[in-house]
């Protein structure tokens, strides 16, 4: 399941990249095209419909392999706020490291995301670059 507000790939890199070049100065329509890109790349990472990802108020995806999720409230959840998944997705924070701190909600067995991120590293970023702080 994709989000239905499908951000196209150099709108969603574009957003991200801002994003992580100062996250205090980006736009919400910014951090939103940029939560809806890497929701998109898990989708493509992890196709199918037994855990569902929710990132409010921007996004909303249902991924990885199994028993397909269709009414009621699904099995697998995971639910974090904007600024904790996108820095998951580039890699600026670890799954445990936000699980433990409360910052990511996931329940059921398939609720675990560690082994799929981070989804985006390519963003041309030195190691000395700037990394959003939570």
């Amino acid at each position: 399941m994709l989000p239905r507000r499908r951000a196209a790939a150099s709108e969603g890199r574009s957003a991200l990249s801002a994003w992580v070049a100062d996250p205090t100065r980006v736009t919400r329509g910014t951090v939103a095209t940029a939560v809806r890109y890497t929701l998109q790349v898990l989708v493509e990472r992890a196709p199918g419909g037994s855990t569902e990802v929710r990132v409010p108020p921007f996004g909303v995806v249902q991924c990885l392999d199994g028993p397909r999720h269709t009414r009621g409230t699904p099995p697998n959840v995971v639910e974090t706020g904007p600024e904790t998944w996108l820095r998951l997705a580039c890699g600026f924070t670890s799954w445990a490291e936000e699980v433990e701190a409360g910052q990511v909600r996931a329940s059921g067995v398939r609720a675990d995301l560690s082994g799929l991120l981070p989804l985006v590293t390519d963003l041309g970023l030195s190691e000395g670059g700037p990394r959003p702080e939570g």
